[in-house]
C-alpha cells in the first residue's frame, strides 16, 4: 500500500509541476506577444530609413540612453523613498505626501524626456515616415491591456 502512495504522490507532484510550468510559459508568451511595441523597434523596423537617417537616429538614442538611466533611476530613488515613509508612518503623512509628490515629480521628468525624445526622432524623418511613425506612437499609447 505505501508503494501505491508514493506513485501517486510522485504522480500529483509531477503533475503540479508540469501544470505550472506551462501555466508560466503560457503566461511569459502572452505577455511577450501583447507588449507594446518599443521606440526603437518602431523606427528601425517598421520605417524605411536611409543610411544618414539611421546613423543621426542611432547618435540620438545613445544620448537619450544616458539620460533615461538616470531619470530612471530617481524614479527607483523616489519609489524607495515612498516605501520607506509609508512604513515609517502610521498613515497619510506629511511625508508620505512628500514621497508621492517627489515620485510624481521623478516620473514627470522621464515622461517629458522621453517625449522630448520622440520628437527629436520624428524630426529627422521625411513627412511620409513621420505620419507611420504618428501613426504607431499613437497605437503604442493607446493600446489596451488585454
Amino acid at each position: 500500500m505505501s508503494a501505491n502512495w508514493k506513485s501517486v504522490a510522485l504522480t500529483v507532484l509531477l503533475a503540479a509541476l508540469a501544470s505550472g510550468g506551462g501555466a508560466w510559459l503560457g503566461a511569459g508568451w502572452m505577455m511577450k506577444r501583447h507588449e507594446t511595441p518599443g521606440l526603437h523597434d518602431i523606427v528601425h523596423r517598421k520605417l524605411d530609413l536611409k543610411p544618414e537617417q539611421d546613423a543621426r537616429l542611432d547618435a540620438i538614442e545613445a544620448r537619450f540612453a544616458a539620460q533615461r538611466q538616470q531619470l530612471e533611476a530617481d524614479v527607483r530613488a523616489a519609489n524607495r523613498e515612498l516605501a520607506d515613509a509609508i512604513a515609517a508612518s502610521k498613515g497619510d503623512s506629511p511625508e508620505v505626501r512628500a514621497a508621492v509628490d517627489h515620485f510624481h515629480d521623478a516620473m514627470g521628468a522621464l515622461q517629458k524626456a522621453t517625449i522630448a525624445h520622440v520628437f527629436e526622432m520624428r524630426a529627422v524623418l521625411t513627412p511620409d515616415q513621420a505620419r507611420a511613425f504618428d501613426r504607431e506612437i499613437a497605437g503604442a499609447l493607446t493600446q489596451e491591456p488585454r
